[in-house]
């Protein structure tokens, strides 16, 4: 018979439940407390949900020198850039072609037009005959006049007659040698002389006024006929377009020998001497903008101190159009629509508090911003105050050295506290 190991079992005595839930407690209790020290692990619990880090972009907020500036692309333009136009219709003829230079004065076109040509020889005949008629007025004046001079001489020595005559018939009457019946018929023969020549003298008077009038007024006519003439005269000079400027001639709007009619565009003359940049602004920059604002424009290497000289008053297609003019002499080299880079400086100050700018200042209009600290980026009201094209300026809110999540914070929905994985 086989022997078996019964003679070697031995009951064992029944093993205790309580040190299992022991020791179960007591990890339990040990992971509580490692999460009561560590902030990230306790903000981790108490978050509602976690994002990832790569999902982000954080900035660091600093203080230092603030620049705010307006980089654009512009092209080059003539500062007087003149068109000329016909100042009569006819035919157009051509002295230059495009891209000659050109200097001040010039002979640049020349239109022929018969019909003013004729007009003017009209009215210049027209003033010779107004002329004439001037020195024929003048004469007839001069005759008429000395007529009535004539007239009032008479009168006057009729009228001293008339005195004298009176004076010997008193005498004689004085004398008893003649009765008084002809002394005063002699008083009313001077009484009549001297009515005779109050009239001689008043009619040389008033028609030596009216002679006068109407040799003015014939005067008058003839000046306005000059001007007329005169006129005429600078429209005929103007069929010889000339240069207003020195530099180059720019665009021909017409073929030789065309038929224009009046104010028809004729060429284009550009000022190679005074050329400006100009740039298209966006509009929210626009109000900010003012001439004499100083910038830079850059191009083939090298760069120029410039100014802002002009402003558009008009926004078209939500851009304002700005015009820059170099502070020294222009540069050498540059051509009519040569792009340039161009940066308008609007502020600078130092010791500004700002932070990189990112989405976060649109979507909550610089009110708020999430503050990375410890792994947990929290909601933050902020106030901002001026915004360049990389940075905006922090009024209040935060400090140097903060963290503040700039761009992607759109995953957080809103939540006051968002747990940040790396």
């Amino acid at each position: 018979m086989i022997r078996d190991t019964s003679a070697q079992d031995q009951p064992l005595p029944p093993r205790s439940r309580a040190r299992p839930l022991l020791a179960i407690g007591i990890a339990v209790a040990a992971l509580v407390a490692v999460a009561l020290a560590s902030p990230g692990l306790r903000h981790g619990f108490a978050s509602s949900h976690s994002v990832a880090a790569s999902r982000l972009v954080i900035a660091e907020v600093q203080r230092g020198p603030f620049v705010r500036d307006i980089a654009a692309e512009g092209k080059v333009v003539a500062a007087a850039s003149p068109t000329l136009y016909a100042a009569s219709g006819g035919a157009a003829t051509l002295k230059v072609h495009a891209g000659d230079k050109v200097s001040k004065g010039q002979l640049l076109a020349v239109i022929d037009s018969p019909e003013l040509a004729a007009r003017l020889a009209q009215e210049l005949s027209n003033a010779d005959a107004m002329k004439a008629d001037v020195l024929r007025a003048e004469v007839d004046a001069k005759q008429q006049r000395s007529a009535l001079q004539g007239a009032y001489d008479a009168a006057r020595i009729d009228h001293g007659s008339a005195q004298n005559d009176l004076a010997r018939q008193q005498k004689a009457f004085e004398a008893g040698a003649v009765p008084g019946m002809q002394v005063d018929h002699a008083r009313d023969t001077l009484q009549k002389a001297r009515i005779a020549l109050d009239h001689a003298e008043a009619g040389l008077r008033l028609k030596d006024d009216s002679l006068k009038f109407d040799v003015q007024a014939r005067q008058l006519a003839h000046a306005r006929q000059l001007l007329l003439v005169k006129d005429l005269q600078r429209q005929v000079e103007g069929l010889a377009l000339r240069s207003p400027v020195e530099g180059q001639v720019g665009q021909l709007f017409i073929a030789e020998h065309a038929n224009v009619a009046k104010d028809a565009q004729l060429l284009s003359v550009v000022d190679l001497s005074a050329l400006e940049v100009q740039m298209q602004v966006a509009e929210s920059f626009a109000r900010e903008l003012a001439v004499g604002m100083p910038g830079e424009i850059a191009g083939n290497g090298r760069s120029w101190p410039a100014r802002i000289s002009a402003v558009s008053p008009e926004v078209v297609n939500n851009e304002v159009a700005a015009r820059l003019r170099f502070s020294g002499e222009t540069p050498d080299q540059l051509r009519q629509n040569q792009r340039l880079s161009v940066r308008v400086l609007l502020d600078r100050r130092d010791n500004v508090l700002a932070v990189q700018r990112g989405s976060f200042v649109d979507e909550s209009g610089g009110a708020q911003a999430y503050v990375l600290r410890d792994g947990i980026a929290w909601k933050t009201p902020i106030r901002t105050g001026a915004r360049s094209l990389d940075k905006v300026e922090i009024l209040s809110g935060l400090q140097p050295g903060d963290r503040v999540v700039i761009s992607g914070a759109e995953a957080f929905q809103g939540a006051a506290q968002v747990t940040v994985s790396q």
